[in-house]
């Protein structure tokens, strides 16, 4: 019984070093030992190449690249214009190649590491891929995003007072139709309200059919540390099956497993702190798509029938483009569990209401960084008395620990006699050997949960707490925080009973050791969360080991 907590201790340091490692292997596009390849769909129930519905008529200008469903953004396009236009909160380029998005700036979230000086989420480069495509399917020769368009003319800055800046394309009639796209951006608001207007300029009536569409290449996000992983990917969401995070790996090996068809639900792309979506709201049937369509190139969208358009007469469809931060009571507006992209992992149900009164502190303390140690103040007292019944194990444990020691030494050679013996101890000091293990398990999904919420939460980016923490989202500069982490884990163990095996008293040192090198890299925020939940645990351990007189 005397190793029942060591024991237990080591099982939590082995499998906090596991977790580390299997999220360096999702960081570096491996897979994770915990979640085992999806099956491969089968054949009736699988999406026809590109993701497509069947129904889906086969776009001329695709038929070259052999492609079928959503255009192939491989076949060569023509010389295209850019539009460049500017809100309070974003700087957008839009393409007069389909009209799609392929730059959005976000202007109130900085970014040193980009030319700009500001994060970058839709980019076309060289070296990043990542832009917001639209067209239609369902009719042979339709315009879609490989199709040129003109841009009409109009504002292109939010003025002064205006709440809306209208940026419009037409195509030329092909397949018998002309559309009509109009992106309308508004102040404060990084949703784009998209409107799609198909007109029959035909003799006969056409039913077309909307596909929209985010197209990212493979590649990290901006930001990411290797120390911790985070998700970067495609995720689609319907109220059955709720919230869907797709591997591009999957996706590139037809394994990706996710709702095909809904009268609901959204599609996106998620990295760190950020995301972007389509979205419509309105019940209407649509099919989703997620698909490889080059080298490093992946898309995920979703097709909807535009219904049928007699001739001379137009259909039309308005969705949502949200391009922005993970800001999660905004995003919970927006969408129903647009939300998730903000992933919390396993411990969202904790997560969330603790993320909730993280706010409310902060709106109370102007100060995130405040707002944090508040937190942690918080939980310590809603589990004192837990604690304490942890802290007194260990201080009753520390009390026997002479005779403990002495007896494994004077019985080393007797192992039943010195097991019964310190059994008999343990009965008369009244000492449970696993009393102060239980209340830390209790209480572990919590602090998992807070680490979540604190590495999660975009409102952490470039947010001060004093003097040389000017980002909580970043690791601390001078690395003082992590050295006081350290420090204090290393006081823990100092006050705790020391394990009678000499082997395991160096490893009970090594341990806060080896955390501690990782917390260097880990962001401010995080290192000073635990930072204060050691100095608090060892102020209440302490004044326990006073009360009962117990000799430090």
């Amino acid at each position: 019984m005397t190793d029942i907590r060591r024991t237990v201790l080591w099982v939590v340091f082995t499998m906090s070093l596991v977790l580390l490692w299997d999220g360096w292997q999702k960081h570096n596009g491996h897979p994770s030992m915990f979640s085992p390849a999806p099956a491969k769909p089968a054949a009736a129930a699988s999406a026809p190449a590109g993701g497509v519905p069947a129904s889906a008529a086969l776009p001329a200008a695709t038929a070259a690249a052999g492609s079928p469903g959503v255009p192939a953004t491989t076949v060569q396009a023509p010389a295209s214009e850019t539009v460049e236009i500017r809100t309070d909160v974003i700087k957008a380029t839009l393409d007069s190649q389909g009209g799609s998005l392929v730059r959005v700036e976000l202007l109130k979230h900085k970014d040193e590491s980009d030319p700009s000086g500001n994060v970058v989420l839709l980019k076309r480069s060289a070296g990043h891929t990542y832009v917001a495509q639209t067209g239609l399917v369902g009719i042979a020769g339709a315009p879609n995003h490989l199709n040129a368009m003109t841009v009409q003319p109009g504002a292109r800055e939010l003025a002064e007072g205006a709440q809306e800046l209208v940026v419009r394309f037409e195509s030329p009639e092909m397949g018998g139709v002309k559309l009509i796209k109009t992106y309308s951006f508004k102040r404060g608001d990084y949703a784009v309200s998209v409107k799609h207007e198909v007109q029959n300029l035909s003799a006969a009536p056409l039913s077309p059919q909307l596909y929209v569409q985010l197209m990212r290449d493979g590649s990290a996000g901006p930001g990411e540390s290797s120390f911790y992983a985070t998700f970067t990917g495609p995720a689609v969401y319907t109220d059955k099956a709720k919230f869907q995070k797709l591997d591009f790996e999957d996706i590139g090996k037809n394994k990706a497993e996710f709702e095909k068809s809904a009268s609901d639900g959204w599609v996106a792309m998620v990295q760190h702190y950020f995301a972007s979506a389509w979205l419509r709201n309105a019940q209407s049937p649509r099919e989703f798509f997620a698909r490889k369509v080059d080298n490093n190139l992946y898309t995920v969208g979703m097709v909807f029938p535009m219904g049928q358009a007699a001739p001379g007469a137009s259909v039309s469809a308005e969705d949502l483009l949200f391009v922005g931060p993970q800001e999660e009571k905004k995003l919970a507006v927006l969408a129903p569990g647009l939300e998730l992209v903000k992933d919390y992992g396993w411990f969202t149900i904790l997560s969330k209401p603790l993320f909730w009164l993280l706010d409310q502190l902060h709106k109370l303390l102007g100060n995130w960084g405040w707002a944090i140690i508040a937190l942690v103040v918080l939980l310590k007292i809603a589990f004192y008395w837990l604690n304490a019944s942890a802290y007194r194990s260990m201080a009753k444990m520390k009390a026997v620990n002479p005779r403990i020691m002495e007896l494994r030494e004077r019985l080393k050679d007797k192992p039943q006699q010195m097991q019964q013996e310190m059994m008999r101890i343990y009965r008369e000091e009244k000492v449970n050997p696993i009393g102060s293990c239980l209340p830390i398990f209790l209480q572990m999904p919590f602090f998992i949960a807070l680490y979540w919420v604190l590495l999660s939460s975009v409102e952490m980016r470039h947010a001060p707490w004093i003097l040389w923490i000017t980002d909580l989202s970043a690791k601390d500069p001078y690395y003082i925080l992590p050295v006081l982490m350290t420090v204090t884990s290393l006081f823990q163990v100092w006050l705790n009973p020391a394990p009678p095996d000499p082997v395991q008293a160096k490893m009970m040192w090594i341990m806060p050791l080896a955390f501690g090198v990782m917390f260097f890299f880990f962001p401010s925020g995080l290192v000073l969360y635990w930072l204060v939940n050691n100095i608090l645990s060892i102020a209440q351990q302490w004044m326990i080991n006073k009360q009962m007189g117990v000799q430090h």
